[in-house]
């Protein structure tokens, strides 16, 4: 068996002549001075995104616009000055694009040029430049104007032939779902007739307002009243046998505050005892305020009786300050008797009709600015679920301003609570429309 020989080859070994060095120009940087040994300006380096010139093809250099120096004698460095390159051939135009500047932030290119006999590579900076094209034959020509069919088509004709099954499904469904204009033409006048027919018994705008108000879930109002107190009038609320069955001599008899708390027919609410405090604390206690304190104090009370079963026996007992003319009125408006039975019902429509009415009182007495938690507070309720039942009268949730404080004799902290305010003219809140998703 013949012996196995290996062979290495030798490195060659490089001499000083073949060792390659670099080196930074000398020039100055504001100098446009030659590169190569010829006295040539140096041309920056330019990318060609897409047509190349040809090598033939002459550009110049433009200078746009120039920052004005710190001193006389100082001049702005050759790869800082603004500049434009431009050149054409008999088709085309060249000229740097809007990118230059962009690609050219936080990079820095350098031209080198190699000397083979002394083997030094000379750099100098130089900067770049993105070159876009324009042809010569197109300026003048305007695009051509594309409807939105042509769109349609022109897309589905792309998603016909590069889109993906499920795309390809969609816009076979897309177009089966067309409707073929020509094909509808001899049922045109028909279509319109048979619609205006059919439209002829709907209500109009005005009408659908209108029926809309009626059947509000607040007291009867004057949409056209031009003061806050004119819209829920007090004996829309009370009716006037009710009003003239409320007596406020046991509360005027009274010698103190505690006294006349328990009077009321409910003694838990801190909105009612501060008011009724107010009110006995003037020299002349408005007795329309307190005959309206007594009437919030007796809803309160029936609405917390009627929350589960409606018994009128024990209703009276548990109203016995209350007249019984004014817990029938209760009963026949804010209760319902189904069809077939004696027995009365409290249906959430009542409820709401309860809560509104009263909330309308409320009004009264703080000169329509009212403070919906302590309300909220006192009948165990969601504060948002009251203030969206003042909002059904017509009320706007918001701070006081500093006239309004002025007006009502509040102090400047009461500013910042947000109370119930209505204003005229009255407006309702309207109704949420969903958008389509």
């Amino acid at each position: 068996m013949a012996a196995m020989t290996t062979s290495k080859k030798r490195k060659r070994e490089l001499d000083d002549t073949q060792r390659v060095s670099f080196v930074l120009s000398e020039q100055p940087a504001t100098q446009l001075g030659p590169v190569l040994a010829k006295p040539v300006m140096p041309r920056p380096p330019a990318n060609f995104p897409s047509i190349k010139p040809t090598k033939s093809t002459s550009f110049r250099c433009y200078k746009t616009h120039t920052k004005k120096p710190t001193t006389d004698n100082e001049e702005m460095p050759f790869v800082e000055i603004p500049m434009l390159i431009a050149g054409e051939t008999e088709a085309v135009d060249f000229y740097s694009s809007e990118e230059t500047r962009r690609a050219a932030l936080g990079n820095r290119y350098l031209v080198g040029v190699h000397n083979k006999r002394t083997g030094i590579t000379t750099l100098r900076a130089a900067p770049l430049h993105i070159l876009t094209h324009e042809v010569k034959a197109l300026k003048g020509l305007q695009p051509a104007a594309v409807s939105t069919l042509q769109r349609l088509e022109a897309r589905a004709a792309l998603g016909e032939t590069f889109g993906t099954k499920k795309a390809k499904l969609a816009i076979r469904a897309q177009e089966r779902n067309k409707v073929d204009v020509s094909a509808m033409e001899g049922v045109a006048d028909h279509l319109q007739e048979s619609i205006l027919k059919n439209t002829s018994t709907l209500p109009s705008k005005e009408e659908a307002k209108a029926n809309a108000d009626s059947t509000r879930l607040v007291p009867r109002y004057d949409i056209d009243a031009l003061n806050p107190s004119d819209i829920y009038p007090v004996h829309h609320i009370i009716p006037k046998p009710e009003w003239k069955a409320l007596s406020i001599s046991p509360y005027t008899s009274a010698s103190a505050g505690a006294e006349r708390v328990a009077l009321l027919p409910f003694k838990r609410s801190n909105w009612i005892n501060d008011h009724l405090a107010l009110a006995f604390a003037s020299s002349s206690p408005n007795k329309t305020t307190i005959k309206m304190l007594m009437y919030i104090s007796a809803m309160i009370a029936f609405h917390k009786a009627t929350f589960r079963d409606i018994n009128k026996d024990v209703i009276q007992q548990k109203l016995s300050m209350v007249p019984s003319v004014v817990i029938d009125g209760l009963l026949s408006r804010f209760t319902e008797t189904a069809r077939g039975s004696t027995e009365p019902r409290k249906t959430s429509e009542k409820a709401t009709m309860l809560l509104t009415h009263m909330f309308a009182l409320c009004l009264h007495v703080d000169d329509f600015a009212t403070d919906t938690s302590v309300l909220a507070s006192d009948l165990s309720m969601e504060p948002a679920k009251v203030n969206m039942l003042f909002k059904f009268l017509g009320c706007k949730i918001n701070k006081l301003t500093p006239s309004d404080l002025k007006r009502l004799g509040l102090p400047d902290s009461a500013g910042d609570v947000k109370r119930a305010i209505l204003k005229t003219p009255l407006e309702f809140p309207k109704p949420r429309v969903r958008r389509r998703m």
